[in-house]
């Protein structure tokens, strides 16, 4: 890259997730420090189509650390998947003199970054942003760590009724392809059985493991299970099949959907994002581009984007046996 970088543009996209406002406001602040101009552009790639820009500096970005979602908007754009789109936004970029792009967001969103940059030789970094927590090359994403928390706290207060009146819950969370909130909360919060899409557990086995602990004394249960496990076609279908085949169960659901997106982002979460956001600047300014900047063994690395797309984040195994053991 040998043109100098002087103005920085800054996004979010798809899925909103608590940290992506600290991720801003790190990106901004380190342009400042580094007496590069920053822009926001609101509402994703469709506001990079519109022109929907507007100069951010320092004082811009006061107190949203600790706020949830994305004081620059998502979107999801369909416009951005056409040549036509991308050559529209490029344009804006360009009659803006914006240099380089700093995106925030998961798998879709460094989909279209990629090939941004793959069109036009646009430089792009990626700051990976989504509570299911499933890119490759980072240990932890943007509001996966306050997900969890949100879990686990509604989870002892589900547990409380559910002891109050022997009932058997089964709680659904987040995690459409992959159970690491479902894995993690579970284990955090005690769940007797924990249900996720990279592993089968089976009608059979969750019904012997639900007679084991009604015949251990336990006159309650949790079961949490991922929305994209594969076990039912959903978990009211789930639900009627346990009721039919041990009707000694009293069985309710709890879906938590949405609320787990929200809320005020975690410390974890906020230092994750200052992190990331002064490493995506500084490594955009030392010509680098195509990257995602990531956590893995707490060192802020960088991962190519077309492998943090194309590789998946696997479950830890040993975390099973601890769930399998805690269950007992």
């Amino acid at each position: 890259m040998s043109k100098t970088i002087k103005k920085i543009g800054v996004l979010t996209s798809g899925g909103d997730s608590p940290g992506m406002n600290a991720a801003i406001r790190s990106v901004v602040r380190t342009c400042a420090f580094h007496n590069v101009e920053c822009i926001g552009i609101y509402r994703g790639y469709q506001g990079m189509i519109e022109g929907d820009f507007k100069e951010l500096g320092p004082r811009s970005v006061n107190n949203i650390v600790n706020k949830g979602g994305t004081v620059l908007k998502s979107a999801r754009s369909k416009e951005f998947m056409t040549v036509e789109g991308r050559q529209k936004a490029h344009k804006h970029l360009t009659d803006y003199n914006i240099d380089a792009l700093v995106v925030i967001g998961g798998d879709g969103t460094f989909t279209g970054a990629e090939i941004f940059n793959n069109e036009f030789g646009f430089p792009v970094m990626g700051i990976p942003g989504t509570i299911d927590n499933d890119i490759f090359g980072t240990s932890h994403t943007l509001g996966y760590d306050t997900a969890l928390n949100t879990v686990v706290e509604a989870i002892d207060k589900i547990r409380d009724t559910a002891s109050s009146h022997n009932r058997l819950f089964f709680v659904e969370v987040m995690g459409r392809d992959a159970g690491h909130i479902a894995l993690n909360a579970g284990i955090g919060a005690g769940a007797e059985e924990i249900l996720i899409p990279e592993e089968d557990l089976g009608l059979d086995r969750l019904l012997e493991s639900l007679q084991k602990s009604k015949a251990s004394g336990k006159s309650s249960s949790i079961v949490v299970i991922a929305e994209g496990d594969k076990i039912g076609k959903n978990v009211f279908e789930l639900k009627d099949y346990v009721e039919a085949n041990l009707p000694e169960y009293d069985v309710r659901v709890s879906v938590l959907g949405h609320m787990q997106r929200g809320g005020s982002p975690s410390c974890f979460d906020r230092v994750l994002a200052s992190r990331l956001g002064v490493k995506a600047v500084e490594s955009l300014l030392e010509g680098k581009s195509n990257f995602m900047v990531g956590l893995l063994c707490d060192k802020v690395n960088l991962t190519p984007l077309e492998q943090a797309i194309k590789g998946s984040s696997e479950i830890d195994m040993e975390l099973l046996r601890v769930s399998d053991i805690m269950s007992t």
